[in-house]
């Protein structure tokens, strides 16, 4: 491996300067000591790294989820029941599969990954009566029954997406859960309440707040269990310790270029990118082999990674942009407007050590 020289890589974070000279493009790039840092930051936002339970969908990345339970975090949420039996893999003692479902293969996947992991705690949402029963029946279908898999009910805090409302309905729902033996607490995703100003976020996740508190002390006196999982990365830092035991973040993990813009109060650094080559230039544009396939595909074009100039056309492979002076064969590094989205383009990422070296390591890139 040697250094690059300056002028072959245009746009760097002073962690890349010791690329490796032969690497095919695109390739996703991960500062290790970079997650540790946007880990130490988000952990001080939020009161302490034990009321974390980071999203792994951002990353899914087994060593990933090592690296942070090396620096304490314990519990982690995950999008697919591959990435929950990932996490269980990597040695995490409890998993939280933060989407409810209705279709029992999926939750016969978490009931085999609940069963070979019987000292870890899963849990599951369900979010409506039709999901419960779905549960109710896969369960009672599984020669293992696992006791450690629990039901957690989702909330509605507005999203419009998941959940059940915050009403009397939630605590039937709680109680029917309850009656089978299963019910692991309360889930609330907030994820919709984003944007630059601090103020405004904190009035409306306040009035959030106040209805999921009244909802969960009510259910308590009827003896329900408290325990709540709350915040997304704009909100995170908001939800106090006495009313959320844990706050799920995701982004902080590799940050963008959204949340480098709109969240520079936590100090997240941009520790993921994707190195892309030049392969063509015209009069004032460049065309990078980075196309959909390879960053942001959810993003509007013009939005889907950080550039000094506009981004003028995109395929699957390749994108037009703005330019006067890269030259063909020149690397630049892309610093995506979502990494979650981009990490799942790539089975392996190219890691640069605390130890100073390179190591291409696995993740699950596209795998359900």
């Amino acid at each position: 491996m040697s250094s690059i020289s300056a002028s072959s890589l245009k746009y760097r974070p002073a962690w890349a300067r010791t690329l490796p000279e032969d690497i095919q493009t695109p390739c996703f790039a991960v500062s290790e000591q970079g997650v540790i840092d946007n880990l130490h930051a988000t952990a001080r936002a939020c009161g302490g790294v034990e009321r974390l339970m980071p999203h792994v969908k951002t990353h899914r990345s087994g060593w990933i989820v090592k690296l942070l339970l090396g620096e304490g975090v314990q519990a982690f949420k995950a999008a697919t029941a591959t990435e929950v039996a990932m996490v269980l893999a990597a040695g995490a003692p409890k998993v939280v599969w933060a989407y409810p479902t209705a279709n029992k293969a999926n939750m016969r996947a978490v009931i085999a990954a609940a069963s070979a992991f019987p000292s870890a705690s899963v849990g599951a949402l369900v979010d409506s009566t039709a999901g419960l029963s779905a549960w109710s029946e896969a369960l009672a279908a599984s020669a293992s029954r696992p006791a450690n898999l629990k039901l957690i009910v989702d909330l509605d805090p507005g999203m419009g997406r998941t959940g059940v409302p915050l009403t009397q309905a939630a605590l039937e729902l709680a109680h029917d859960v309850q009656s089978l033996g299963r019910f692991g607490g309360w889930h609330v995703y907030d994820g919709h309440i984003q944007g630059p100003d601090a103020a405004v976020r904190r009035k409306r996740i306040g009035e959030v707040m106040g209805r999921v508190a009244a909802l969960i002390e009510s259910g308590a006196t009827a003896g329900l269990c408290a325990e709540l999982i709350a915040g997304a990365s704009y909100s995170f830092d908001v939800w106090p310790p006495s009313l959320a035991r844990y706050v799920s973040p995701g982004s902080w993990t590799y940050s963008s270029s959204q949340h480098d813009t709109e969240l520079p109060e936590f100090g997240w650094k941009p520790s993921a990118f994707v190195l892309a080559t030049v392969i063509a230039r015209k009069d004032n544009t460049a065309t990078l082999d980075a196309g959909s396939k390879a960053i942001s595909p959810d993003k509007p074009l013009t939005e889907r990674f950080r550039w000094h100039g506009k981004i003028l056309m995109m395929s699957e492979e390749h994108v037009v942009v703005e330019n006067d002076d890269l030259e063909v064969g020149e690397w630049v590094l892309l610093l995506p407007r979502h990494a979650c989205t981009t990490a799942y383009l790539y089975d392996k990422a190219l890691v640069l050590g605390r130890d100073e070296k390179w190591e291409f390591r696995d993740q699950l890139g596209s795998r359900r």
